[in-house]
């Protein structure tokens, strides 16, 4: 498949950004340096281009019913303008993604896949539709879309300022954003440009994120007067927050791991049914033998994804996420440990070019949210 690029491309590639691939698209990494981006997020506000992220719409009299099939959360729960955090599991209760669900104002579901995913996710819903002849239907927007994260402290008033009108489903209460609850989406007018504008995010700050139509997509992003930030203060910033990044923290073969091990057993209700929820009521009654945790290191290096986690000299887990951490000035971690040595406190080693170096088990998040 041909790299992507994000409608904003050349506005980002004339502002002096750095380029990486991620999940088969070509995205900012750096506007002006990792450390600055992540500072502002946590002391101020910055703005991300994710248009990365995929964005299925799922629509029709079984929608809900679909939704709730392929998804461990609970869908029904969910009204108008609610925003939920849930995963995409196999029959045996392995993460394929985990994904975030909007209920839109008319009833229909839009759920954001991550990158390079949404062709799988897209696939896997109209097999199971046609399947189970439910009458839904599927599309695939991820290019109609542009996605912008607004997210620190000042996010929340920023965004105030470029709302020019609230619509449904926060207008039936408030013409305000700021009294949008989080994980909650509304419809709005930003900067004369139609959005849904959702209280979500993945740094640990407060903030929102904004999906509108590419072809508003630089109105949009010019109406947010703040730090433009890159994928590489996003990795700094949601491995502070404890946050798993799909394809590294897990992955379907190469380290298949069930919410419960990933430490996501709040997105799985086993009142529902759904594929694979016969695995993990089983899991969730017997218990797991390694679980996702945090590290602080206590001696020089930085931790990356691979390296093992040793414990009186044995190999006891991975190191799935590593960095040193802008905001505590430290390196951090995060792996998969046995559960009997996932305790705070808990001193274990990291081998790191052939030394082991001191840690200790920290559950996450490493700051306060």
């Amino acid at each position: 498949m041909a790299t992507r690029r994000p409608p904003l491309y050349g506005v980002h590639e004339d502002r002096g950004a750095g380029f990486t691939d991620f999940g088969g698209w070509e995205m900012p990494v750096e506007f002006d340096s990792i450390r600055a981006e992540h500072a502002a997020v946590r002391e101020a506000a910055g703005i991300f281009d994710v248009s990365h992220m995929g964005e299925i719409r799922v629509e029709g009299p079984d929608a809900e019913t679909l939704m709730q099939r392929l998804t461990t959360n609970d869908v029904s729960a969910m009204g108008a303008g609610d925003a939920q955090y849930t995963c995409i599991t196999d029959e045996d209760g392995i993460i394929q993604d985990d994904t975030m669900i909007y209920r839109l104002p008319d009833g229909g579901f839009l759920f954001v896949p991550n990158a390079g995913h949404d062709e799988e996710a897209e696939a896997r819903w109209v097999d199971y539709r046609d399947e189970h002849d439910l009458d839904a239907t599927v599309e695939n927007e991820t290019e109609d879309w542009a996605m912008f994260a607004v997210q620190g402290p000042d996010a929340i008033g920023l965004t105030s300022e470029a709302v020019d009108s609230i619509d449904a489903p926060l207008a039936e209460e408030s013409d305000e954003i700021a009294d949008l609850s989080r994980f909650t989406a509304t419809e709005a007018t930003v900067a004369g440009v139609d959005c849904l504008v959702a209280r979500t995010g993945y740094t640990g700050e407060d903030g929102v994120e904004i999906l509108c139509d590419t072809s508003d997509a630089e109105t949009v992003w010019a109406a947010f007067d703040c730090q433009p930030c890159g994928l590489g203060s996003r990795d700094t910033l949601r491995m502070e927050a404890g946050l798993l990044l799909s394809g590294q923290d897990f992955h379907p073969e190469e380290n298949p791991r069930t919410p419960y091990e990933a430490g996501i057993g709040f997105t799985v209700d086993l009142d529902t049914e759904f594929v694979g929820r016969d695995a993990l009521a089983a899991q969730n009654e017997s218990g797991i033998d390694e679980t996702f945790t945090g590290l602080t290191l206590q001696e020089r290096g930085v931790a990356r994804h691979g390296y093992e986690i040793t414990h009186d000299g044995e190999t006891v887990g991975e190191v799935t996420s590593g960095t040193m951490s802008p905001t505590l000035e430290e390196p951090i971690a995060l792996g998969y440990l046995p559960t009997e040595l996932a305790e705070d406190g808990t001193e274990v080693h990291v081998v790191i070019r052939g030394e082991e170096k001191r840690a200790a088990v920290t559950t996450p998040p490493f700051i306060d949210q």
